[in-house]
């Protein structure tokens, strides 16, 4: 199939300075067909999400900053429009519908990538969308054939969009607890981005849901989607007794903490009952700390387990279930001019689900 014609430009969200506003800019260039490299690929995206690490960024909390200027964002789904000559024609073709992750590309060959840790390769540190190459709050996004992920048939894109990235994470790290099927799984930050992927994803395993977050709205969705039980942190006077009692008395077998403070992270260490694992999933700013009294650690013999985004594989198992429809994305749709204000929400912690933007 022959490429379709490329506009010079397109509408894209840029941010110029760290902890300045994106700008909407009606003429941003586009890569043209002739100037990809061999196994490059432009995608003409139909969403864009917009996730609480698309706020971190703007705000420099990680305490590296990104290219500047940048097109941000890190999820998207879209069509292959062009490829790069001598591109590897096998792993995708124009016209095909595919999603855009927070890893762009990674080497595949590493000790890493071979293990199936493709987060921890090196050139993934270096090629992350909306970070350290541009992202999605584009029409046109510039990615890698051998690292774009087919959208099963039957999943809207706009759907599909926050699984590129919420849903791969959360799903990664509830497989990252080794909790078995009616294990108790908590969930903080469930009524978020993540968190409310995570209590359909855990539902979908077999796990029972104690979910974690504040507000009768993120309440209402949280048992909706199968939570068993629910802890308002906002409202309860102690959380650790609270968290405890709602999961039998001895705490969760795991807890998965997709929040963007480190209290709750500390929090979940004296929640989870003996040899319970704590997943670290949420990415709070540069300063948070995670305490841990040694002694309390060993004597509790807990573990403690780091997670970034899933590989490949986890990501078409992840993809799969939705497709399934065991996960529903609950999402609103905006525009990309509404860009700062949702991400003036997500700082207020005024999202339910996620907010996908159209393009």
């Amino acid at each position: 199939m022959e490429s379709p014609a490329i506009p010079a430009t397109a509408p894209a969200a840029v941010l110029h300075k760290v902890g300045g506003e994106y700008v909407l800019a009606a003429d941003h260039p586009v890569k043209q067909p002739s100037e990809l490299k061999p196994d490059e690929c432009l995608i003409r995206l139909e969403y864009s999400g917009v996730c609480h690490s698309d706020l971190h960024i703007k705000k420099g909390d990680w305490g590296r900053d990104p290219i500047l200027p940048l097109v941000g964002g890190h999820e998207g789904v879209g069509h292959v429009v062009a490829m790069g000559k001598n591109s590897t024609e096998e792993l995708v073709k124009i016209g095909d519908r595919v999603g855009v992750k927070w890893i762009a590309d990674a080497c595949l060959r590493c000790e890493m990538c071979m293990q199936g840790s493709e987060s921890s390769c090196l050139t993934s540190f270096v090629r992350s969308h909306g970070f350290m190459v541009h992202g999605t709050f584009s029409q046109y996004v510039v990615s890698y054939t051998k690292y774009v992920t087919p959208i099963p048939e039957g999943l809207h894109s706009a759907a599909a969009t926050p699984i590129l990235c919420a849903g791969l994470t959360i799903y990664k790290a509830l497989k990252q607890t080794n909790a078995k099927a009616g294990d108790w799984v908590s969930i903080s930050g469930a009524g978020g981005g993540l968190g409310h992927l995570g209590v359909q994803y855990a539902v979908a395993m077999g796990f029972r849901v104690l979910a974690i977050d504040t507000g009768a709205a993120k309440k209402e969705l949280c048992l909706r989607l199968g939570a068993e039980q629910w802890v308002d942190f906002l409202e309860s006077k102690d959380l650790v007794k609270d968290v405890q009692a709602a999961t039998g008395g001895s705490g969760p077998q795991a807890a998965v903490v997709a929040a963007g403070d480190a209290k709750p992270f500390n929090q979940a260490l004296t929640y989870i009952r003996f040899t319970g694992t704590l997943v670290v999933v949420g990415m709070p700013g540069k300063d948070a700390i995670l305490s841990v009294p040694i002694n309390f650690l060993v004597s509790k013999s807990a573990t403690i387990v780091g997670t970034a985004i899933g590989n490949r594989k986890d990501m078409a198992e992840a993809l799969q279930l939705a497709a399934h429809g065991k996960v529903q994305c609950q999402y609103e749709v905006k525009e990309l001019k509404d860009l700062n204000s949702v991400l003036d929400d997500l700082e207020g912690g005024r999202v339910a689900g996620r907010v996908v933007l159209k393009l």
